[in-house]
């Protein structure tokens, strides 16, 4: 059965298309427009999934939403602020009817899809968001017994969803309702240190370890027996994003650009353990529930990688599944396995393995971009070699290869490469090429098989959605991706998952004697990753960047550029135990 996954409306929109239990295809609306976070409707990523698979819209089985029928949102929420849950106020009422009608205009997405692509032959259906969430991470995990948790800024009427995975069925057993959210509770902080909501919510987890958590949050979010609890009607204000409740207690909004100081990295840390603990007591609550201790997380709150380190060895769980498009735009692909539910049949079940499915480009491709912008490049026989050559000259490398990763996270075919064993790459990426704070972490990407030497525990994290200890013998080794704190947010590539990938840190490994590279996402600040070609080379000549890899081409930006080139090109090859091919140079356009 094929059946398109949508999310729109709500933040990250995107399409994902399912055959069976096959991905055909996933990908987020931002790739395509280049509006981080976009939440306008999925046109692009839509066309782009039908494309790949060589189908229109009434060749599919279903179509399926990931969200509520329209109206049942805006009524909870009418429905919470006349309980006195939310401030009540003219505008908050004014807000839920106008969303309310527009839901129904629209029909949640249903009105745009019909007037671009046509009227679908298939069903049409709405699955219940924290369903979609739920759907995402269960089906893909592997696991036949499971403790799903979703919990994120809202579903339809829910903040928090315990569901029991069992039988290849999803039974609900506690809900949380909105605005009892966690969710809410860090995007409320995160404005308030003057990040932006729905997308910053990561940087206060990275600013969180330069603090101590001695500021008192207990008025706004604590742990209780089965669970926690939340201040609701002060998190949300009188309005969308309203602060004035926080700024009584705890002064202006921050402005980051200008001024950290160190109370504000007090109050990240407090926001961060609050959190933690919280989060804890829904797991017991939902081990003492449905009697597994295999998890399984998704939605936003599901993104924060130190609370989930911190889960895999608090000893309440044995294992544990995070799907890397956690955020919305996973409701896609979670939609789409819902369909097959509500329509009565067995949900396909699989082991997501990679993140891999969005769009790809050929060589033909890549060589028309470089030959219209007249770049500098050369074609190499052997470019992982080449590659990690260059990358321990101390060079930072855009490394574009194969799909599109889904989700937030650069997984080794969009990513910004770099020596993690020199301390100042850490300044020189965020200073040059990210043109972000300076305070902010970096990713190791690790050989699957050597993570063991460097981090603990040793446990496969292909998603990059896990952070573990950096050990203390190593953290000398790889300064430039050891955090703070001495943790690192750790991503374990294996061989079969992704051989290209796999070799140039293997390659980087025989120069080196490291297993380890600096990995960040393939982007400026402010952009959504690159996505083409065109966007690679765009980056590359906006940022700092001294090579761009694509494919097997190698982009230069001239004068020196050549010369290391050239120096890579003819060095003898790494020691190891396979034989090696002498890297050739194509001549230049």
């Amino acid at each position: 059965m094929l059946v398109l996954g949508i999310n729109c409306y709500s933040h990250d929109s995107s399409a994902a298309l399912l055959d069976g239990e096959r991905i055909v295809f996933a990908a987020a609306e931002e790739r395509f427009s280049r509006i981080k976070k976009d939440r306008g409707f999925p046109v692009q990523a839509i066309r782009a999934a039908l494309d790949h698979a060589g189908v229109e819209l009434r060749d599919l089985d279903a179509v399926a939403f990931g969200w509520n029928r329209p109206g049942a949102t805006p009524l909870h929420s009418f429905r919470q602020a006349l309980r006195g849950e939310i401030a009540r106020s003219a505008y908050w009422t004014w807000f839920q009817l106008l969303e309310a009608a527009r839901e129904q205009v629209h029909g949640c997405g249903r009105r745009r899809l019909r007037r671009e692509f046509g009227r679908e032959a298939a069903p049409l259906l709405y699955i219940d968001h924290h369903e979609a969430h739920a759907w995402s991470a269960f089906a893909l995990s592997g696991f036949d017994d499971a403790l799903v948790l979703v919990l994120d800024g809202r579903g339809g009427w829910q903040a928090t969803t315990i569901y029991h995975g069992r039988e290849g069925r999803l039974l609900p057993r506690r809900v949380y309702p909105y605005p009892q959210s966690l969710g809410l509770f860090y995007e409320a902080f995160t404005d308030l240190l003057g990040f932006e909501r729905l997308a910053d919510e990561w940087k206060v987890m990275g600013l969180a370890a330069y603090g101590r958590p001695t500021v008192d949050l207990r008025a706004y979010c604590r742990r209780t027996r089965h669970g926690y609890r939340v201040n609701g009607k002060e998190l949300v204000g009188r309005h969308w994003s309203d602060l004035s409740y926080l700024l009584e207690r705890f002064g202006p909004r921050r402005n980051p650009e200008e001024h950290i100081s160190q109370q504000d990295k007090n109050l990240a840390a407090a926001v961060q353990q609050a959190t933690e603990e919280a989060l804890f007591s829904v797991v017991h609550e939902g081990v003492r529930r449905t009697g597994s201790r295999n998890l399984c997380l998704a939605g936003g709150v599901a993104m924060n990688s130190k609370a989930n380190g911190k889960l895999l060895t608090s000893g309440l769980i044995d294992r544990i599944f995070v799907q890397p498009a956690a955020t919305d735009d996973g409701t896609a692909l979670g939609a789409a396995l819902g369909a097959y539910a509500a329509l009565g049949q067995a949900v396909p079940r699989a082991v997501m393995e990679d993140a891999y499915f969005g769009p790809e480009y050929g060589e033909q491709e890549i060589e028309a971009a470089l030959r219209a912008y007249k770049l500098p490049w050369r074609r190499v026989c052997d470019v992982t070699r080449v590659t990690a050559r260059l990358l321990c000259q101390g060079q930072i490398v855009g490394w574009f290869q194969g799909r599109v990763e889904f989700g937030p996270r650069a997984l080794g075919n969009r990513s910004i490469l770099a020596d993690p064993r020199r301390a100042e790459m850490k300044d020189r990426v965020n200073e040059s090429v990210k043109f972000r704070e300076g305070w902010r972490p970096f990713a190791p990407s690790c050989l699957e098989e050597r993570m063991a030497e460097y981090f603990t525990p040793a446990h496969p994290s292909p998603f990059m959605i896990l952070t573990f200890d950096v050990r203390p013998d190593k953290r000398d080794v790889i300064p430039a991706v050891t955090h703070a704190d001495g943790s690192a947010r750790v991503q374990t590539v294996g061989r079969e998952v992704n051989p290209r990938y796999w070799e140039l840190i293997a390659e980087f490994d025989r120069l080196s004697g490291v297993p380890v590279l600096l990995n960040t996402s393939f982007n400026l600040r402010g952009e959504p990753i690159v996505c083409s070609p065109k966007d690679a080379i765009r980056t590359f000549y906006s940022s700092g960047l001294d090579f761009l890899v694509l494919g097997d081409f190698v982009v230069t930006k001239g004068g020196r550029g050549h010369d290391l080139l050239d120096q890579a090109l003819t060095a003898e090859p790494a020691v190891g135990p396979r034989p090696r091919k002498k890297a050739v140079a194509a001549a230049r356009p």
